[in-house]
């Protein structure tokens, strides 16, 4: 389990992904070493990675929320096929192993980068059945972390941690900072690592490390990317996970929706398309909890009409792409 070093640690890099590990410390009060240290190992045993993401909008990306049910031998290998993809992210085996659930990314606007939803899935051996919702609005998640993940740190510890960085871009104009086809190097980073240093990023877009400094600052001034962490919810106690899938009267849907996003069981909220029109992901200590929350909080809404419950059982892909393996070193040569 994590400790309050751990845990302060996560709180401030959900506040703020790239902040230097000695500002970190120096809230924490512990040494930069210390900081330094129990992010290794967190990345190591937790899984735990920082990754740079494009708000959709600005991305000018459509997101889908895609359900796949698959024969029992064939799901484990089309959710790893799906989480091996670029256009992919937060895949899931559901229901028993025979369902898969992944957000699928494309072109906003247009069904030229539609090629997996329209193609590829169809066309694909062991599926069984298929359904698309496309996210229409996101009450809780991608900014906005979990309430378990940031729960930690006092008012006066998040003023300290605010990024130097981030004030001096306050005064930029949001206007006219969406992303461009310059930003891909950038992202294609960032993404894969979130703490990625100015130099690195330098070398990866071409551009000086004052010009990538300036561009974050102003990319993040603009709400057109934002900072994630991906690791795994077990150590905070979350080892019944669950996606709901509710339909609300359309008069209550943004009323219901954002009362969800208030409760701390949830880690995701979204008003989608299809016969359910609000989808949620809860994180609970255990069955009973779920069921406690699902008889209590979720009763005690009169504009619930319907709800559905898929257990999850493992998470294949977070929000960043898959961490390419580490390279095998070979035996040493017998002499």
């Amino acid at each position: 389990m994590l400790d309050d070093v751990d845990r302060g640690l996560i709180h401030a890099l959900h506040l703020d992904g790239r902040a230097p590990f000695s500002r970190i410390a120096a809230v924490l009060g512990v040494s930069t070493q210390t900081v330094a240290r129990r992010y290794r190992r967190l990345c190591a045993d937790a899984g735990l990675r920082v990754v740079g993401l494009p708000d959709p909008r600005r991305a000018g990306r459509s997101q889908w929320l895609v359900r796949l049910t698959a024969a029992p031998h064939h799901a484990q290998d089309l959710a790893h096929a799906l989480a091996r993809r670029a256009d992919t992210s937060w895949v899931k085996l559901a229901s028993g192993g025979t369902e898969i659930i992944a957000v699928v990314h494309t072109p906003a606007g247009g069904a030229g980068g539609h090629s997996l939803l329209l193609h590829d899935i169809p066309r694909t051996a062991g599926i069984t059945a298929v359904s698309a919702h496309c996210l229409l609005h996101t009450y809780l998640g991608g900014p906005t972390a979990w309430h378990g993940r940031t729960a930690f740190l006092t008012d006066r510890q998040r003023r300290q941690l605010a990024s130097p960085e981030g004030a001096e871009s306050a005064g930029l104009p949001a206007a006219g900072q969406d992303l461009a086809d310059a930003d891909g190097e950038l992202l294609a980073v960032l993404e894969r690592d979130g703490r990625a240093g100015h130099a690195e990023l330098a070398a990866a877009t071409g551009w000086s490390p004052a010009t990538v400094a300036r561009r974050l600052a102003a990319l993040r001034a603009g709400g057109a990317l934002f900072f994630d962490v991906d690791m795994d919810d077990t150590l905070f106690g979350a080892t019944t996970q669950a996606l709901l899938w509710m339909t609300v009267a359309p008069a209550h849907l943004d009323e219901v929706a954002t009362a969800l996003a208030r409760h701390d069981e949830l880690a995701f909220v979204a008003a989608t398309t299809g016969r359910t029109n609000v989808v949620a992901q809860a994180l609970c200590t255990g069955p009973a909890a779920l069921h406690h929350y699902l008889t209590h909080r979720l009763g005690a809404l009169g504009a619930l009409h319907t709800l559905e419950t898929a257990p999850v059982l493992r998470t294949v892909k977070g929000a960043g792409p898959l961490a390419a393996p580490a390279p095998r070193r070979s035996a040493p040569k017998r002499r």
